[in-house]
């Protein structure tokens, strides 16, 4: 038994539907969550920009004694799940990607297509992943750069977000006919209620949810599996916005956790 904290980080609030999974799953385990909402969204800076910020992030849940990390965002995992690794050999460090595109692969989608930001879908990270397990899926890829600040700015239950995915998708998802739909951006599932609203048909499968199959199997494989609670999670930010506070409040409820401002060097 293992009772110290998973990590949890992601570019903004977007990895808060990772630890929202966990916490249905796995309720004993304890979270330390870091979003990088100063610098939010990652999907349009450089690769060695991401893979410097995801840096300091890991570092600094190192320093605060975590017994894993998950990278709860599919642009550091498309480009820096590697380097982290090697920098911290000792410590599991798991990515959103690999454990959906198995997921995919076990569900037997024929014809799949994959939203995500724009560093993702540049990376071919899901299709090359993807066709590599099973040549015969088919995908079709899109960037859907305006999601990440609309969802970050609470832009959710209304017109706006609707009109900017009919304007991303309608063309997309006519075209190509697919209907099962990787969400490969962990803020996306925030907007799922939209998307199935809009493609009532279309089969959402969630990066958020898919990563903590592979957290319960490392955890069971090391046996690290919490015991019990024995403190509370901590959420920290490099910049507290409303929407961050209002996110984390929404998902803590009627849990001991803490919300605190932690800024990064530039």
């Amino acid at each position: 038994m293992d009772n110290r904290p998973i990590g949890f980080f992601d570019s903004g609030l977007g990895g808060l539907t990772s630890v929202s999974a966990l916490q249905s799953r796995l309720p004993k385990e304890r979270v330390i969550y870091y979003g990088d909402t100063a610098r939010t969204p990652y999907g349009s800076k450089s690769p060695e920009t991401i893979r410097k910020f995801a840096s300091q992030i890991v570092d600094y849940l190192v320093s605060k004694d975590v017994k894993m990390v998950v990278i709860a965002c599919n642009t550091v995992t498309s480009l820096a799940l590697d380097d982290l690794r090697q920098q911290h050999p000792e410590l599991p460090i798991i990515g959103v990607i690999e454990p959906t595109v198995r997921k995919v692969v076990k569900s037997h989608c024929p014809n799949v297509g994959i939203i995500a930001t724009k560093a993702t879908i540049q990376s071919d990270v899901y299709a090359r992943l993807l066709h590599n397990l099973d040549p015969s899926i088919r995908t079709s890829s899109l960037a859907c750069p305006a999601f990440v600040p609309l969802i970050e700015e609470g832009i959710i239950d209304n017109e706006i977000m609707d009109l900017t995915i009919r304007y991303y998708m309608d063309d997309f998802v006519r075209e190509n006919g697919f209907n099962h739909l990787i969400l490969g951006c962990t803020h996306y599932p925030m907007i799922a209620d939209n998307l199935k609203r809009i493609y009532p048909r279309m089969n959402l499968i969630s990066s958020s949810e898919a990563v903590i199959d592979e957290v319960e199997e490392v955890l069971a494989d090391r046996n690290q599996f919490a015991e019990q609670r024995t403190a509370e999670d901590r959420f920290y930010a490099s910049d507290l916005s409303d929407n961050f506070i209002r996110m984390t409040d929404r998902l803590t409820e009627g849990k001991n956790s803490r919300i605190k401002l932690k800024k990064m060097e530039e």
